[in-house]
């Protein structure tokens, strides 16, 4: 299991908590700045999935300072709720939405996606951002996703993937195992985070293993889109 702090022997959702804890002050700009803003582009493309069907209750799981639940305002719900395992991450979203004035319709909570505090059936549509490669346990946490869906409800997962084709698949690989957690590291004065990610990324099951997996623990008609030369994957899926 990959983890943040390897020299602790606290476990990975413990870790995670305290490394997005550590970075949050700076996570919105090194998110940005790392992927050359390319990200933002990357949750659109990620909405505009869902707004065929419409979804009036939306869960966004692992949504760190907001900015996918902000952004899935564009949709016109009544009412989403992001969780989050990290209270620095929350502390920095809640300030965003305070200063755009949606308060009334977004609501961030602290909370465990391997325990979501809903009920069975309770959303439309559940979105993660950037989040399922940091779950404890996958396969928990995307059963717990589809018990809080409703019947024919949509998975929308956005996540880091791996480049295969030559040249872009080598020029990704230096720049995010030796560039970024330089910079990473001098920007948010945590060493371990941006080692995290890449090695994160690298042990994530993307592509047709992350589909496999997702058909497993209940979803059907499970799909995978990849964006910018395969740096990143819009997986969807119906319950």
């Amino acid at each position: 299991m990959v983890v943040p702090y390897k020299e602790e022997k606290s476990g990975k959702k413990e870790q995670v908590a305290k490394m997005f804890d550590n970075i949050s002050h700076r996570y919105d700009f090194l998110n940005h700045f790392l992927s050359l803003g390319i990200d933002k582009g990357w949750r659109k493309k990620a909405i505009q999935y869902l707004k065929p069907f419409q979804p009036k209750q939306l869960l966004d799981v692992a949504t760190g300072t907001g900015d996918f639940a902000i952004q899935a305002l564009a949709l016109n719900p009544e009412k989403i709720i992001g969780i989050d395992i990290s209270a620095g991450m929350l502390e920095v979203g809640k300030r965003k939405i305070v200063d755009r004035h949606v308060s009334d319709r977004i609501e961030l909570m602290l909370g465990d996606s391997e325990n979501l505090p809903f009920e069975d059936g309770r959303f439309d549509a559940v979105t993660v951002a950037f989040g399922v490669r940091n779950f404890e346990n996958l396969e928990r946490g995307l059963r717990e996703i589809n018990r809080v869906l409703k019947p024919n409800g949509q998975l929308v997962v956005l996540e880091f993937s791996k480049p295969q084709k030559f040249p872009f698949r080598q020029v990704y690989n230096f720049y995010f195992k030796f560039v970024l957690p330089k910079i990473g590291r001098a920007i948010s004065s945590d060493k371990a985070a941006y080692t995290y990610l890449p090695e994160s990324v690298e042990a994530f099951p993307d592509g047709e293993k992350f589909l496999h997996i997702l058909n497993i623990v209940g979803f059907k008609h499970a799909k995978c889109r990849t964006l910018t030369f395969g740096i990143s994957s819009i997986y969807t899926g119906t319950k």
